[in-house]
């Protein structure tokens, strides 16, 4: 018997897409995630200032769309499955998230290409968690999560082994 503490899971599945200017390809993006997820996205803004690629602080330049629950397993599923079930090890982070990105939007079930919109990739991201990770963020008694609480990046690379059947590539 397992302790049901100890047991990880997905956190939240954050979908994103990165334009890099506002306008007409940032609305087409908003409509790509949208048919994708099935989900309102949010724009993102530009956090500095870079002249060499005309961005201004504070500028639309992306959009995103945050799962989570059972339709953020879900879309990692299928996200995986369109990677033919492969992560690189380099995609995961110290504490075990891992992210990849997916080149066409078109490779989603259901999907066509649509030459108004024309091809976008999408980068997804996902956080793992365990049961008792709030008492990192509340307010009232906040403490620091436990070293042994903590999940690591093979701890990571084994959950995605198990959980989605996929293979995690040197």
């Amino acid at each position: 018997m397992t302790n049901p503490m100890r047991e990880i899971r997905i956190d939240k599945a954050v979908v994103n897409i990165g334009v890099g200017d506002a306008g007409e390809r940032l609305l087409k993006a908003e409509k790509v995630l949208q048919m994708v997820t099935k989900r309102k996205p949010i724009r993102t803004l530009a956090r500095t200032t870079n002249r060499d690629f005309g961005i201004r602080r504070g500028m639309q330049i992306g959009v995103k769309v945050t799962l989570r629950g059972k339709e953020g397993e879900e879309f990692v599923k299928t996200a995986l499955w369109i990677r033919e079930n492969r992560v690189a090890e380099y995609s995961f982070d110290p504490e075990g998230n891992f992210s990849f990105g997916i080149q066409d939007y078109t490779d989603f079930p259901g999907m066509k290409y649509d030459p108004e919109i024309g091809i976008f990739g999408l980068d997804v991201s996902v956080a793992l968690t365990r049961p008792g990770k709030r008492i990192a963020r509340r307010d009232i008694l906040r403490r620091s999560l436990p070293h042994h609480h903590r999940i690591t990046k093979h701890e990571g690379m084994e959950f995605v082994r198990s959980r989605f059947s996929a293979e995690v590539v040197d």
